[in-house]
């Protein structure tokens, strides 16, 4: 997991898992009536609710009791079948639309104070003269430091309608005093698309974290200025990308194939089929694409390798994608909730499903990770099981198979080294981000002379600076832990980090992807095609 991901749930709060759905809802106004008609089933739900609202010993709260309910009988459906309650509606609706109203900081709580990493590129408070290293100390009045405030409630104080206005008051190291600011909201992007850039002088990198109502204009946007930039070959990374909106990935599949190739098709209860074909549109169809999958892949990402798979069109690179491919409608129940649904099954070009099994029930479903690990096959393609009843051939022959996600065309094993298994859990605790905001609070200024493009490129630690993250890190932890065999790959999280909150807009990336095995595979296969 990219250590920028710790600040995105500050700016948009919980979400839960993407998967892959339809866009538009299902309400009761758009309902045809046979849905809502009387029958005992419904009854004796609604009369034990009332039973027990009435007659009950105690007093129960029935709202929390049909929230039980209702995640029951979902969990009996299958694993992507979920409940949404009120509460988080708003922030799972700004998640996939790909934007909220908001004063456009990237923030997390430190030492019980909201405090500035950066603020968004044109947005209100960049405008208005935060900075990063700034403490909001008071919003519209509400003192918001040493409070136990969750991230919710603090995005609630931040967040409002469009162009109103809120005062802060910040703290800013060096000032004398308080400092007053008035901001006025305004939209601000949840981008999906993390990075984009040039790893070759032909080679282009997009990285796509979800399938947003946005995430289509954005991957257009960065794909047309690479191909300015006179690439002839693309990366699309969706490593960690658990899906969103099935007609986003299929607008993205369509920019890599021909007119009236078959994208997927989708299957319903009743047996209705529907396909969908690429258009004369794609601006790729020429170009060689590389797709980055593994095993946290899902949904969307998965329709996007299995179609460019399935069509002869690129090389999918990685391990064995998460498995998913079951399509879900959202539908509102009347009271601001809503229930994802699974409606219906896809199909990639050849006519393969390839959703894991449920059978043993949603435990076992979602420990298939470590099952994976404890068989091996996350370090040796060999141990993937495959059913000779699930294999398809493509248009040229190639054999794939379906019953449990996408096998890449090239396999790249899992690093369960112990230098990277340290390195992903400090990341993860946020040890490390800590530590690079309290070396760039000494002097914030040190850095103002250098552009971004030169630090990706130039800047060094010495070993200093390793030898400092462990003395922060043992006063930390009260452990003993030395660095001394992987000090450069230290140096290289340290310095991704320090980029991201200096810079943001992908130089986590840039930094982190010059020693990713993946990435070094796919350059080794594109040198090798010349």
């Amino acid at each position: 997991m990219k250590l920028k991901k710790k600040y995105l749930p500050l700016i948009i709060g919980v979400a839960i898992a993407a998967g892959i759905f339809i866009g538009g809802k299902l309400n009761f106004s758009d309902t045809s009536d046979r849905l809502f008609t009387k029958n005992s089933k419904k009854d004796k739900l609604n009369r034990l609710i009332d039973y027990i609202d009435y007659e009950y010993i105690d007093d129960v709260n029935t709202d929390s009791i049909v929230d039980v309910t209702v995640n029951g009988i979902l969990n009996n459906l299958d694993p992507h079948s979920v409940y949404i309650p009120k509460e988080d509606m708003e922030r799972v609706a700004d998640n996939m639309k790909g934007d909220f109203v908001g004063i456009g900081i990237n923030f997390y709580t430190y030492k019980d104070t909201i405090t500035v990493i950066r603020t968004i590129e044109g947005g209100p408070s960049e405008k208005a003269g935060i900075i990063g290293g700034d403490r909001i100390i008071m919003a519209n009045g509400d003192s918001i430091f040493g409070k136990d405030l969750s991230n919710n409630e603090i995005i609630k104080k931040l967040k409002g309608p469009i162009n109103t206005l809120v005062d802060l008051k910040v703290y800013r190291k060096g000032e004398p005093e308080l400092l007053d600011f008035t901001v006025k909201r305004n939209h601000i992007p949840i981008k999906s698309v993390d990075a984009a850039y040039k790893l070759t002088d032909k080679l282009g990198y997009i990285k796509i974290n979800r399938f947003a109502e946005s995430t289509y204009k954005e991957f257009k946007k960065e794909l047309t200025k690479l191909q300015k930039q006179g690439i002839s070959e693309l990366v699309v990374d969706l490593r960690n990308n658990p899906g969103g909106f099935l007609g986003v990935a299929e607008q993205i599949v369509d920019e890599f194939l021909e007119d009236d190739k078959l994208i997927l098709f989708t299957k319903n209860k009743r047996g209705d089929i529907e396909k969908s074909y690429a258009t004369k549109k794609g601006d790729f169809e020429k170009g060689k694409v590389y797709v980055l999958i593994d095993e946290n892949s899902a949904s969307a990402s998965e329709i996007v390798a299995g179609a460019l798979q399935d069509n002869d069109k690129g090389t999918i690179v990685g391990r064995r994608s998460y498995g998913k491919g079951l399509v879900q409608r959202e539908m509102e129940l009347g009271d601001g909730s809503a229930v994802r649904l699974t409606v219906s099954r896809y199909y990639t070009p050849t006519g393969r499903s390839i959703q894991r099994s449920y059978q043993n029930g949603n435990r076992d479903y979602y420990d298939d990770y470590f099952d994976r690990l404890k068989s091996g096959e996350l370090i040796d393609p060999e141990k993937i099981e495959v059913a000779d009843s699930l294999k398809f051939t493509t248009p040229k022959g190639k054999v794939v198979y379906g019953g449990g996600g996408i096998i890449p065309d090239v396999f790249v094993p899992l690093d369960l080294s112990m230098q990277n298994e340290t390195l992903t859990f400090l990341d993860r605790r946020g040890f490390i981000s800590n530590f690079v905001f309290e070396e760039l609070e000494k002097d914030r200024h040190a850095y103002d002379s250098i552009s971004r493009d030169e630090f990706i490129k130039y800047f060094q630690f010495d070993d200093d600076m390793v030898l400092q993250f462990q003395d922060y890190l043992n006063e930390k932890t009260k452990a003993n832990i030395t660095f001394v065999a992987y000090n450069e790959e230290v140096k290289q999280y340290i310095k991704a980090t320090l980029a991201d909150q200096l810079f943001g807009n992908g130089a986590f990336e840039e930094v982190i992807n010059q020693s990713d095995i993946m990435i070094e595979e796919v350059i080794i296969l594109s040198n090798r095609e010349d």
